[in-house]
């Protein structure tokens, strides 16, 4: 016991200390966190030097540049006995800048428009930013303005189609997205060799990844095209025989009697002057060669234009289509005299109507019937003085559709010369007539002698009117 109670005399010295100590760690835990930082403020210039924030300590804020104050809403925090800031709630708000207005023939999302926010403007297909692709809502002084100006959307635009040799369009003092010029070659001397338009007659102006003003392709060339008669061998033309042949005339051969054809049927002028693809060649059937079969709707496999005896040969049959029992494939042998025996064609599902398509100054050779099956072929040609525009031979696809497009049979420059030539003629005998029978002193009623008859019908007027008094 007597150990006990000296101890409260020896820690009298350091009592003092220890008071020190636990108001020391009062005051510490007894003050308001250090404000953090806003984004759409700022603490006053007063508030920025107070160092403790003990309950009931006031600090203020300013709002930043970009924000403005929120009516109603108070600008002071207070640190409570909680030791937390209150009224911690949103006092600032972004400031917007002004819509800019709408971008014509372009586009851009206005849903926001405050402090800080961008705006990106795109155009519409045919047209080219011009200014700012982007801009933002920024400080301007005291308040919010946009970076830039609103950019514009132009029409993007080509520049003139390029001229060709003995050709034309017709002019325009500008040429912009989607529109098209169609060239035509030059009218030649009577006598001569007409020009033929090779290539695309219409191209389009349109753009490139850049946004620049191009032409759709490459313009037609004028050239003389003239292909030689083409004559075959042990065969004969089936259509064809309008002379002299131009750009894309066609003509169809077939084999006499007794002979087979290697090579295309249906050829074709093109540009260079030249049958596309070479003329064919009719080959003679031997007792030891089969000619292929002709086969409706299907294909030969491998194809071939005639086969060895003992050969054989797999007929299959298109798209939706098939022999009588159902199958798709049948292989036939070349026989004995030239003979592929007993050979069954396929069938094919009905799609569309399959009508016969209308040929306007043209007509079907080969090939027409009241209703086509898929695959089904047929040949065009062209009436006298009409050039074909397209390919002469297409197939039904179904549902009314042909392929390639049915083709157009147009009138021949040399035709419409002719047709020129006509009217100018019968313009110029009608106008010599006229001449001759109202205003030539050799015809039998002139001016001189009209204007004879009026003045003597003028003088008569007033002996008439007098009688007509003197009877009423």
């Amino acid at each position: 016991m007597g150990r006990l109670s000296v101890l409260p005399v020896l820690l009298l010295p350091l009592l003092p200390v220890l008071v020190l100590w636990q108001l020391g760690g009062a005051r510490a835990e007894g003050t308001c966190p250090k404000p953090e930082r806003l984004q759409n403020a700022e603490l006053s210039e007063s508030s920025r030097e107070i160092q403790d924030f003990p309950p009931g300590t006031k600090i203020s804020f300013i709002c930043r540049p970009g924000y403005m104050r929120l009516p109603g809403k108070t600008l002071t925090w207070t640190c409570g006995a909680d030791l937390q800031w209150s009224p911690k709630e949103v006092f600032c708000t972004p400031r917007k800048c002004r819509y800019p207005g709408p971008l014509e023939n372009g586009y851009f999302d206005a849903t926001d428009l405050t402090f800080g926010s961008k705006l990106t403007f795109r155009c519409n297909e045919g047209y080219r930013l011009r200014g700012k692709e982007e801009i933002s809502c920024d400080i301007q002084k005291e308040d919010v303005g946009w970076s830039g100006a609103l950019p514009y959307c132009e029409i993007i635009p080509c520049e003139p189609p390029p001229t060709i040799a003995n050709g034309e369009y017709q002019e325009r003092a500008s040429y912009v997205y989607q529109s098209s010029v169609t060239y035509r070659c030059l009218d030649v001397p009577r006598g001569s060799d007409p020009f033929s338009l090779v290539g695309t007659a219409t191209i389009h102006c349109t753009s490139d990844a850049h946004s620049n003003g191009v032409w759709s392709g490459p313009p037609p060339e004028c050239r003389v095209v003239k292909c030689e008669d083409p004559r075959v061998e042990n065969g004969r033309k089936k259509y064809g025989f309008g002379l002299p042949y131009r750009y894309n005339d066609s003509v169809m051969f077939e084999c006499n009697q007794g002979y087979y054809m290697v090579g295309a049927d249906i050829i074709i002028c093109n540009e260079n002057s030249i049958w596309n693809p070479p003329k064919p060649t009719c080959e003679k059937i031997t007792a030891d060669v089969c000619p292929a079969p002709k086969i409706h709707n299907g294909v030969l496999v491998p194809g071939k234009p005639a086969y060895s005896k003992g050969e054989s040969v797999q007929i299959r049959c298109n798209a939706k289509c098939s022999f009588p029992d159902g199958s798709t494939e049948v292989t036939v042998t070349c026989q004995e005299q030239s003979s592929w025996g007993p050979l069954q064609h396929c069938a094919c599902e009905f799609e569309g109507s399959g009508s016969t398509p209308v040929i306007s100054y043209g007509r079907v050779i080969a090939g027409q019937k009241p209703s086509y099956f898929v695959g089904d072929f047929i040949t065009i040609e062209c009436y006298t003085g009409y050039t074909l525009q397209g390919e002469a031979r297409i197939q039904y696809i179904g549902n009314n559709q042909w392929v390639p497009a049915v083709p157009t049979c147009q009138l021949s420059g040399y035709i419409i010369a002719i047709i020129c030539v006509i009217v100018v003629v019968v313009v110029f005998l009608a106008a010599f007539w006229i001449y001759k029978k109202f205003f030539s002193q050799n015809g039998s009623y002139t001016v001189d002698e009209r204007c004879k008859e009026i003045c003597i019908l003028k003088a008569n007027v007033p002996d008439e009117m007098e009688e007509t008094a003197q009877m009423n």
